[in-house]
């Protein structure tokens, strides 16, 4: 490709719009432009890097076995009322009408049609298994679009779905999926983490993420240095401490604490550390009748150690709360404590509260909580002694940094990740719903197990910016680059030399088989080197009349501080060494 047969839009400053650096990035170099909240137009730049995403992805389907096939965008509603997300997906799926009145979905992922589609044509176990993917575009009607194409509400997505006889079957599906993704993100050059991960809203028991590793990351990635164990921060585990309980050494006693209505707040003013105090949050769980109002109403009193956070998904698998909780009202609160927020405990409580302790707090003594009076706390608190043993005992916290690993080789460890890629075992949830069966060798019908396995084919390339630029621009890696090496002649347009040494090594890069681009622009030298360090093609190759009298180009891979002289007659056999580093 020649530049000028091509269409480059740099800009110096991106818009005052852009947050995140792969946005900022994304709009300066021109490979998208925004077109409203969410939604982009993916320029010709951008697109080719799409597009090379894409064909790494397609490669590897197709060698692991997956089918490729393409489901509509559109999506009659009575197949998401069969599975019940209709009603249960919330506002972030789209939902319109047709000139009928009949309701549709643009669709945000594809398990009801794929099933509907297994249901009608695999009717036998002889046909399975069997992998059905698509790249498609999707739509999520986020709240809040921002940093460009990492939370956007339309986006290019790499769905795939496998259909098994039987859960042994399916759990060996999961695993070529998995291993194919490992492959394609190894294709990609990209740093990153398989954590196992919470399947969430979609459903099953089986999961893991592909988290892109960078310090702008939304999510939190738990790994072990020692070893091998990954997982998001809402499924690694935190282990209950070595024990046994340690014995009572102090006196309960209740301090004022006037104004101090925070764990940090209370163990600065008594001097003593975060990790000895207690904080409790105070849920609540309604049952409704047919006619969804609320019959009775459960209040429950989660403790945690004053230097942790709550894990809002483990709390949603405690038995009881597993249903569904909310935070409790203020007037909830001051009925079962007769207490404001601030100075709440579990010691003498007068009303039913179910008591759930963090595995840390059932382990700990002499702690300190609220005293349910005004401005107090209770120092020395003992379980056992002072109050009942909890009602449960669960793990309900993230895990920090320094914690033991859930595998016992060491210390956990924490860095940020973006995710560009989940793989699900689902089971029978979406074939059950949907009557999807198959006859098994007896005859009989029996329902699909299945799997689930995702890549954001749009959000992969703002994940690579996180990961891979510096202060003049993006620094893609050569598989995704949108040209993987550019020639930069300087005085082209009046250098015959120039121009004929130019057009050769254009033509030699073409017939190696390297996506190259030929910068004939006739731009000055530091415009033109300014466009492609901040659009980050991997490779340049600069062409001077000084430098060819002397019979030298000058070779700076994306990553060099500085430029290498090459000799002419070599510059092609240096740039495929570069390209195979």
């Amino acid at each position: 490709m020649k530049a000028s047969q091509f269409f480059i839009s740099t800009l110096k400053e991106a818009p005052a719009d852009a947050e995140v650096v792969s946005h900022k990035l994304m709009m300066r170099a021109g490979l998208i432009k925004k077109l409203g909240a969410g939604i982009y137009n993916y320029m010709p730049m951008g697109l080719r890097v799409v597009r090379k995403v894409e064909a790494i992805v397609r490669e590897e389907m197709n060698r692991a076995g997956a089918v490729e096939l393409t489901m509509p965008v559109v999506q009659p509603a009575e197949l998401w009322q069969e599975t019940g997300r209709f009603e249960k997906m919330g506002p972030e799926m789209l939902r319109i009408q047709d000139r009928h009145g009949r309701d549709f979905v643009i669709q945000p992922t594809s398990e009801e049609v794929v099933t509907d589609i297994a249901r009608q044509e695999l009717r036998s176990y002889k046909q399975l298994p069997k992998n059905f993917y698509q790249i498609q575009t999707k739509f999520r009607d986020e709240r809040r679009p921002r940093f460009g194409l990492m939370r956007g509400r339309e986006f290019t997505m790499k769905d795939a779905y496998s259909f098994d006889r039987d859960q042994a079957s399916a759990k060996a599906s999961y695993q070529v999926m998995a291993q194919a993704y490992r492959r394609i993100f190894d294709r990609f050059g990209l740093t990153y983490r398989a954590v196992a991960a919470d399947s969430g809203a979609i459903g099953g028991d089986l999961s893991e993420e592909f988290q892109v590793i960078a310090a702008t990351g939304e999510d939190a990635i738990v790994y072990c240095p020692q070893s091998d164990y990954a997982a998001n921060m809402e499924k690694a585990e935190s282990l209950a401490p070595a024990g046994p309980r340690p014995a009572a050494s102090q006196a309960l006693e209740q301090v004022a604490t006037p104004g101090k209505t925070t764990c940090e707040e209370v163990a600065a003013f008594l001097g003593w550390p975060l990790s000895r105090t207690v904080k409790s949050l105070v849920l609540a769980t309604d049952e409704v009748n047919e006619n969804d109002e609320i019959v009775k109403t459960t209040v429950w009193l989660l403790l945690l150690r004053g230097d942790h956070e709550m894990n809002d998904i483990k709390v949603a698998k405690v038995p009881g709360l597993d249903s569904g909780f909310r935070f409790a009202t203020v007037a909830e609160v001051e009925a079962h404590f007769a207490c404001k927020p601030g100075y709440l405990g579990p010691v003498g409580l007068t009303k039913p509260v179910t008591v759930v302790a963090d595995r840390e707090v059932a382990l700990m003594a002499d702690w300190v909580c609220g005293a349910n009076a005004p401005q107090a706390h209770l120092t020395g608190v003992n379980w056992a002694r002072d109050l009942p043993e909890p009602d449960l005992v669960a793990d309900l916290r993230n895990v920090v940094a320094g914690d033991r690993s859930p595998d016992g080789q060491g210390e956990l460890a924490i860095e940020r990740g973006i995710e560009v890629g989940h793989v699900f075992y689902l089971g029978t949830k979406y074939s059950k719903a949907m009557g999807a069966t198959f006859l098994d060798e007896n005859g009989k019908p029996q329902p699909f197990e299945m799997g689930c396995y995702g890549i954001g084919i749009t959000r992969l390339p703002a994940a690579a910016i996180e990961q891979n630029h510096d202060e003049r621009g993006i620094i893609w890696p050569d598989a995704i680059a949108p040209f993987t090496a550019v020639i930069c002649p300087i005085g082209m347009d009046r250098s015959e030399e120039v121009k004929a040494a130019a057009e050769k090594l254009y033509s030699d890069l073409l017939a190696c088989g390297v996506d190259v681009l030929l910068d004939d622009r006739g731009e000055r030298p530091g415009a033109m080197f300014a466009d492609w360090e901040l659009i980050g093609v991997p490779h340049r190759v600069v062409l001077s009349d000084r430098g060819l009298k002397e019979g030298q180009v000058e070779y700076q891979h994306r990553r060099d501080t500085t430029a290498t002289k090459v000799a002419l007659g070599d510059v092609l056999a240096h740039v495929k060494g570069r390209m195979a580093v």
